[in-house]
């Protein structure tokens, strides 16, 4: 498939295709930068598409090409494969019962619903994603789109091809106009109880704890880990490859770039401990008083 060289053992079954941060066993990953060399060759994955000649390390597989994440996405295509829809519920989704499907709603290739849902209009839901007991939808969200992940090259971005999928556990609530991306190799998971306002956007990858609670136009990043309980209101944005602890609070408008603590209450940009930075804006409201203040000494 991939015209390529290999060192290792011929006979190994491979299980899975997966990005770097979600390997496992049996998995095959790649790597293209010295960089993340290392990562890769001690990550649990039993194969890698790597760019450089070297010697296999034990317990390894390594295959040779110069373009590993072409090859990579073109071992995705080869295993998922992307089925056109002619219906607005595909004959293989499944329905719990109890649950309501209002009109307009399309529902993807092997989703499953659970029971006493309520999907509202126009809820679009891609292929396998996996939905709860009692969970409600409103109208116009979108679940299992493709992650935003592309490499640039000279010609212009190269888009990483997502074969993950959506989780969303029981009694969880999204609001009207959510988007939620699958994971661009594993699942983006959204735990029990948890609680989405209007127009929130949840990137791929990302796992979110359970009864977390978060206000509308919160924004969040890939491969972020939100522990249970966590509060973001309006308008926070969370960068990429973080993670908050159980039990944290974020104030409106603050952006999150570094992982934080549970328990505590955080606001601004960057974040910081809310009373912390409550007094440093109270410092600098009073900068034009002492400024002057100095001045007439």
């Amino acid at each position: 498939m991939l015209n390529s060289d290999f060192d290792g053992n011929p006979n190994l079954a491979i299980s899975g295709i997966n990005e770097i941060h979600m390997v496992e066993p049996g998995d095959i990953t790649f790597v293209d930068h010295p960089k993340y060399y290392d990562k890769a060759l001690n990550s649990k994955a039993s194969v890698v598409i790597i760019n450089k000649r070297m010697k296999c390390p034990e317990g390894k597989s390594l295959i040779f090409n110069d373009m590993p994440f072409d090859a990579y996405n073109n071992l995705v295509k080869q295993f998922v494969k992307f089925v056109p829809a002619y219906q607005k519920i595909s004959n293989t989704a499944k329905i719990g019962a109890d649950t309501i499907i209002q009109p307009g709603v399309f529902l993807g290739e092997n989703v499953v619903i659970g029971d006493h849902c309520l999907i509202h209009p126009n809820v679009t839901i891609y292929d396998n994603t996996i939905i709860g007991n009692n969970v409600v939808i409103h109208a116009g969200t979108v679940i299992g789109s493709d992650a935003f992940y592309f490499k640039k090259k000279p010609e212009g971005y190269d888009k990483m091809i997502s074969s993950g999928r959506v989780i969303i556990h029981d009694n969880v609530e999204i609001g009207a106009l959510c988007s939620i991306d699958k994971g661009v190799s594993g699942n983006t998971i959204i735990g029990s109880g948890s609680k989405l306002d209007n127009q929130i956007h949840i990137g791929h990858d990302t796992q979110i704890g359970k009864n977390c609670l978060f206000a509308a136009q919160v924004g969040i990043a890939g491969v972020v880990t939100i522990e249970d309980n966590v509060i973001l209101w309006g308008q926070v944005g969370v960068q990429k490859d973080l993670t908050i602890g159980k039990g944290a609070v974020v104030l409106g408008k603050s952006g999150i770039s570094k992982s934080l603590e549970g328990g505590k209450t955080y606001f601004g940009a960057p974040v910081d401990d809310a009373r912390e930075k409550w007094k440093e804006l109270a410092l600098i409201r009073k900068l034009p008083q002492i400024i002057e203040e100095l001045r007439n000494k």
